[in-house]
């Protein structure tokens, strides 16, 4: 899928929720300067909270802009035509892949994925990410859908994101000729010592040539300088609910003009500002040593 490390892009917002694409353009200038491939509208970027006019906005100003990195629309949701247009749309622009995750909400079993996954990446005329994240969409996919789904022509990579190394070993089992990233940035560790190919990452976002560092360090297998710092800077990126410490952070360094999310998102449910501050440091800290 081109890069070993995808950014998992937020949204900035404007103090009244609009979409702030001056905000938008340096991030993904930062990313491009890093060499990180991008992904617009996915979770970390609130896709499911942004209209269909925002989410064509934000994929029209990265068409226009056309990265020097690849780039990859997020598709989610549980309408299987809703899905299907917004891929047709995706397919006009100049975008490099598309990411998609299980249908969310409705639980559906082996063959309702297997369905549902095969359906989308027909409509798609570009490569596609398989995305398994159960704590959001309340379903597993199971290694033996990946195996099945892995013959689709499609079908170029899975984002794990069950928090499980037994899990991520399972995918990689089913189907090994199809590469498996991370969607867990404290987990890279293990699973590039299980065969991981990368990271989609939400702390590349605040630190985007750090993480990169990061991910080569853990595809070496060289975790000596990596623990304890790591994990301690990803624990307060989650130290409330994605996107929300990673937006605050970034708008205390002040490279975004505010820390908005969406409803039903809150920048109350953050614990502590001050730990964010510390924990950047440290990771500058532990960059400059490298």
């Amino acid at each position: 899928m081109f890069t070993t490390l995808w950014t998992a892009l937020i949204t900035p917002m404007n103090q009244n929720g609009e979409v702030n694409f001056s905000d938008l353009r340096k991030l993904v200038k930062l990313q491009e300067d890093a060499g990180n491939g991008i992904l617009v509208i996915g979770s970390t970027g609130e896709g499911l909270a942004l209209n269909d006019t925002e989410k064509r906005e934000i994929v029209g100003f990265m068409d226009d802009y056309d990265p020097s990195v690849p780039w990859m629309i997020g598709v989610g949701g549980f309408n299987a035509a809703a899905q299907k247009k917004w891929i047709e749309y995706g397919n006009s622009t100049g975008a490099d892949a598309f990411l998609l995750v299980n249908p969310l909400y409705a639980k559906p079993g082996n063959e309702g994925q297997f369905e549902w996954f095969s359906a989308l990446m027909d409509i798609a005329e570009k490569p596609c990410m398989l995305y398994n994240i159960p704590s959001r969409t309340g379903t597993n996919m199971s290694p033996e859908v990946f195996r099945r789904l892995s013959s689709h022509p499609n079908c170029r990579a899975l984002k794990e994101a069950s928090g499980s190394i037994q899990v991520f070993e399972a995918f990689r089992i089913a189907a090994p000729e199809i590469p498996v990233y991370s969607g867990d940035d404290a987990l890279l560790p293990y699973f590039a010592n299980a065969g991981a190919t990368g990271l989609v990452s939400v702390s590349s976002n605040v630190w985007p040539l750090q993480t990169k560092r990061y991910v080569e360090m853990c595809l070496s297998g060289n975790f000596n300088s990596i623990f304890p710092v790591w994990k301690e800077a990803v624990a307060a990126l989650f130290s409330a609910s994605n996107p929300v410490p990673v937006k605050s952070l970034l708008y205390q360094k002040k490279i975004i003009s505010t820390g908005s999310v969406r409803a039903p998102l809150s920048t109350r449910d953050l614990p502590s500002e001050e730990a964010l501050f510390e924990v950047d440091k440290k990771i500058t800290n532990w960059f400059n040593q490298q």
